[in-house]
């Protein structure tokens, strides 16, 4: 039996040979079948005529018409497309897609509906044309029709040659740097098909529909001396039961939990990471707890434009652009309440992680150019995760300036804290020194790393139009031993967390010999570091705790990390966590311990609230939040590291009145957020006895008064000595100090709020010693006095 495609015989005519016969070229063949059957077969492209041959025992041959299934039509139209801007772009009734790769030597733009998705299928792929589909280095295309139901990714080929720093695998799809949503798994913690840990992953298709009601929202541009910040994570921060929200884990139930920061008296929060990043990338069995490890903090990030799709109730709903209308949704409505939102933003690796690490995005688009390489193609390592990301490579400079002005113009955030932001002062590799150093060079001089003391990108955020006056802060350090607090370069406009006011605030308050005169400066809000450099005290960060380390509670309940939940063998984790457990360590101690703890907690948030600088609080922190004294809890989805709601009602609602206190009092006070370094005409230092400080390391006192435009004047002391003083108040004439903290009071007489039941009764019991100018202060504790006129002179 023969099959004869009809539409491939170029002699085929409605003219006709003999009966039960045509002619093919030179060749003669006898069908048997009628002139009308062969020519209904001739007229119908997509048929096969199936000819049966004639056997030798003389049976006719005979031929059947069969209908060939149409060619599949493409779905879309290709144009040569625009090389700007970057990314996918709706526009004139299709899409332009634009990416940059210099080393590849083809490039693919992969069109997959969802179905084939998780098949790991491509639905349609074109290959793009170097001739018409390439400028310079940038390759792109224009596509017209319909994109319902898909998503997309590329293809790139070239060199895979490790030791020359490229790893091209044209059998990747890999993600769009520039992609503002990804497709992947819907449901936070799931595995995908197969228990796949690292599902493909697309990117959403954008549309000219895709809008979202801003309802007029504008930035809030708070003065950066007014903040108080508050560091959260999207997911720890509502994902308990006891959160009560209908979406547990998500941004819209942080909005649900917003009231709380308003109460608390916090004006700015700060999101640990919500780029897209893959919470499974660490997924092992833990028989510690007999749950399964996850990345959970999140700083492994996979696309610096998307959100993260799995903190929101929509998971991959429209195409991951839900998350992102739930991520607009938190901004607004945080704005609403008179709070800002910073992102904490890593642009100083990837999840691509070293050479054994796998190809999601960047490695297979131009991974010497993204990564920061050594000579044989080595990853240099600065943030401890396996790989550097090339930030001062003239690529990359634009790609995180693109970054941040898209989630500034388009998100609304009101600005960024950058993880380890001294790799971004670090010089990049270029593969060429004369792209290096303007010629060639001889010699094997590697400046790949060096720290630059103007270095381009920190240049071009600092004098953005765009970004100009969003809020900047610098994590002044990175993994390869470069620390720069107070040292970062910084345009006048960045601010750092500042490290060195954690570790001396710890060091003084838990009664360490020596740090007087350093608190003292911390209190100021840091002039040793920033007064010199031109900048002023709101670009000190202060912090006692943050996500990485100690909780407050734990601050002063452990002396040693217990990071064994980990199932790393307690290897893990900082070891210097200049922590103090109060005699006993754990939590199951005597009544004299536990209130010491208590006193050693409101010290350290009094510290926060009345330094120069801005205060940062640490989620949970503000009820007494533990972690059982585990110190790196990177990799904990559980209760660990999820805020208690129920704790915060049951048993610390004291200790969070207190902050709560604080802060007002904080916002009150005009001294307490000063646009500039303190001087003598409005701050003195004092002693045990007035204008008499002691700076000798023997020292664990500290006072000063502070001139304040609403509340007259102030008077703070510290008392981190074991031993009880009664401390001599500076002369007012015509004015008398009065209690307004005391740490070592049991609450509510921890703080003399206007709405305390009998408060004049609990002023009245101080008499004695307010008369003669004296107050008694116990042992680690610390006060404040304001200062008011004497009726009685």
């Amino acid at each position: 039996m023969e099959l004869i495609h009809c539409s491939s015989l170029s002699n085929c005519t409605p003219k006709f040979p003999p009966k039960n016969s045509f002619h093919i070229g030179k060749h003669t063949t006898n069908f048997g079948v009628s002139e009308k059957s062969f020519a209904i077969s001739v007229k119908k492209p997509n048929s096969l005529l199936i000819v049966n041959n004639a056997s030798d025992r003389g049976e006719a041959e005979t031929a059947v018409v069969v209908e060939k299934p149409p060619p599949k039509l493409r779905r879309f139209e290709v144009f040569s497309g625009h090389p700007t801007p970057f990314g996918a772009t709706p526009r004139d009734g299709g899409v332009n897609f634009a990416i940059s790769s210099s080393n590849a030597t083809s490039a693919t733009i992969c069109l997959i509906s969802l179905s084939d998705l998780s098949e790991k299928r491509v639905t349609e792929q074109i290959s793009l044309n170097p001739l018409t589909n390439k400028t310079g280095d940038v390759w792109h295309v224009f596509l017209t029709g319909d994109f319902e139901n898909m998503v997309y990714g590329y293809k790139f080929d070239g060199k895979f040659s490790p030791e020359e720093g490229h790893y091209f695998d044209s059998s990747q799809i890999l993600i769009d740097p520039y992609a503002k949503a990804i497709v992947s798994r819907g449901e936070y913690g799931t595995l995908g098909p197969e228990e796949d840990c690292w599902p493909q992953m697309a990117c959403a298709v954008p549309s000219d529909n895709d809008e979202f009601d801003w309802e007029g929202d504008l930035p809030l541009k708070f003065p950066q001396r007014d903040l108080i910040i508050y560091e959260m994570h999207v997911r720890g921060f509502t994902r308990h039961e006891s959160s009560k929200t209908k979406f547990p884990g998500t941004y819209l139930s942080v909005v649900e939990k917003l009231d709380h920061l308003t109460k608390l008296g916090v004006n700015c929060i700060e999101l640990m990471p919500c780029h897209e990043f893959n919470e499974l990338e660490y997924y092992s069995y833990n028989s510690v707890l007999g749950d399964y490890k996850m990345n959970f903090w999140g700083y492994s990030t996979i696309s610096f434009f998307s959100p993260m799709a799995r903190y929101s109730s929509a998971g991959i709903g429209n195409y991951g652009l839900g998350a992102v209308n739930e991520f607009k949704h938190l901004v607004r409505e945080a704005h609403k309440r008179g709070i800002e939102v910073i992102m904490d933003v890593v642009f100083n690796h990837t999840a691509e992680g070293n050479e054994n690490g796998p190809l999601l995005s960047f490695r297979g688009v131009d991974n010497s150019v993204f990564y920061m390489l050594a000579p044989k193609g080595e990853f240099y390592n600065y943030s401890g995760c396996g790989n550097t990301f090339n930030c001062n490579h003239p690529i990359l400079r634009q790609f995180i300036l693109e970054c941040l002005r898209y989630w500034v113009t388009e998100m609304h955030v009101d600005g960024f804290r950058f993880d380890l932001a001294s790799i971004l002062t670090r010089s990049s590799s270029l593969w060429d020194a004369v792209n290096a150093y303007g010629n060639a060079v001889e010699g094997d001089t590697i400046t790949t790393g060096t720290p630059l003391s103007t270095p381009p990108l920190i240049d071009m955020i600092s004098n953005d139009p765009i970004l100009h006056g969003v809020k900047l802060i610098a994590e002044a350090w990175d993994c390869g031993g470069l620390y720069q607090v107070g040292m970062f370069p910084h345009w006048g406009v960045w601010s750092e967390w500042n490290g060195k006011y954690r570790d001396v605030v710890r060091q003084f308050i838990k009664g360490t010999d020596g740090f007087s005169g350093a608190f003292a400066e911390c209190l100021c809000g840091s002039p040793n570091l920033y007064q010199e450099g031109g900048r002023k005290p709101w670009n000190s960060i202060n912090f006692v705790c943050a996500h990485d380390g100690f909780t407050l509670a734990d601050l002063v309940t452990y002396n040693t990390k217990h990071n064994l939940a980990n199932g790393e063998e307690n290897k893990d984790g900082e070891n210097h966590n200049n922590s103090w457990n109060c005699g006993q360590e754990g939590e199951f101690v005597n009544t004299s311990v536990k209130k010491l703890r208590r006193r050693q907690m409101r010290n350290f948030f009094l510290c926060l609230m009345v330094s120069q600088g801005v205060p940062m609080i640490y989620m949970g922190d503000e009820y007494g939040h533990t972690k059982g004294g585990n110190n790196n809890t990177y990799c904990h989805d559980n209760f660990i590291n999820y805020f208690r709601w129920d704790k915060m009602e049951e048993f610390s609602s004291d200790f969070f009145k207190f902050c709560c206190h604080m802060t007002k009092f904080r916002h009150e006070c005009e001294s307490l957020g000063l646009n500039d370094f303190p001087t003598a005409e409005r701050l003195q230092w004092h002693g045990q006895t007035p204008a008499v400080p002691d700076w000798s390391d023997a020292s664990r006192f500290v006072a000063f008064t502070l001139i304040d435009a609403s509340k007259g004047e102030l008077y703070v002391a510290f008392n981190a000595s074991h031993i009880p003083v009664v401390i001599s108040l500076p002369e007012r004439p015509g004015y008398r100090w009065e209690p307004l903290v005391d740490t070592s009071k049991p609450a509510p007489y921890d703080f003399l709020s206007d709405d305390l039941p009998e408060k004049d009764i609990v002023i009245r019991q101080y008499a004695n010693f307010l008369d003669s100018n004296l107050y008694p202060m116990l042992s680690y504790s610390s006060i404040i006095l304001l200062l008011s006129p004497d009726s009685n002179p």
